[in-house]
């Protein structure tokens, strides 16, 4: 089989997958857009698209996470101390370093002759290469009597994110729902609940730093980058 072709990339808000949400569909709020490959920037590429709702976006870690695999992960979600097969997770850490989002389309920007995708929702770093973009099929790819597994556990946490105006205010007011998103999915490693740490993530051009108390999260600092 021929290598496997970047046909795209994503560019967002995040260069870093520090404060990404650690799903797709996570962070609505959360804007890309999906820039074409000069090779594949013909807008007959994607003649029809705009009748679907999602679309499946098959990319490829550009950060190495590791260069083994491991049959058995420890997923952050389970405290970082259990146990479980690697095909039982999402787990970045598997044999080919490959991830599968479904995000929302939002609009087909079309200019100077070529095209890009507007899209939310999706749990992918700025510049992420792409490799596939496939249309989500509702009637065949919703499954209602589907089981989610110990992924179950946490869908509902949240962290009540205290977030003074003035720091808010250098960051766009278009951009702030996906920040506050963000931190209230808590971006930390799951096995570190350090009272006295100041954490922080790129978002936007900025350095976000916050600490966090029970399922209270406060900003303490936002700063521009350099």
């Amino acid at each position: 089989m021929d290598a496997l072709k970047v046909i795209a990339r994503l560019r967002c808000d995040f260069p870093t997958k520090f404060g990404l949400p650690r799903q797709s569909g996570l962070n609505d709020a959360l804007k890309g857009k999906i820039v074409f490959e000069p090779a594949y920037r013909n807008p007959d590429a994607v003649r029809g698209i705009e009748a679907y709702s999602h679309l499946w976006l098959i990319w490829g870690f550009s950060v190495p996470e590791k260069e083994n695999w491991s049959a058995t992960v420890r997923p952050p979600r389970l405290g970082g101390n259990e146990r479980v097969g690697v095909f039982a997770t999402r787990s970045p850490f598997r044999p080919n370093p490959l991830g599968l989002t479904l995000v929302k389309l939002e609009g087909v920007d079309r200019q100077d002759g070529t095209c890009a995708l507007l899209v939310s929702g999706a749990d992918m770093m700025d510049g992420t290469p792409i490799y596939d973009i496939k249309p989500y099929l509702p009637y065949a790819d919703s499954r209602q009597d589907a089981s989610g597994g110990f992924g179950e556990r946490m869908k509902d946490y949240r962290l009540r994110v205290i977030a003074d105006e003035a720091l808010l205010r250098p960051i766009p007011p278009e951009k702030r729902p996906a920040l506050i998103a963000a931190l209230e999915g808590d971006p930390r490693p799951a096995y570190q609940h350090d009272l006295t740490r100041v954490y922080g993530f790129l978002y936007a051009g900025f350095d976000v730093r916050f600490t966090v108390e029970g399922d209270t999260l406060t900003v303490v600092e936002i700063l521009r980058q350099k």
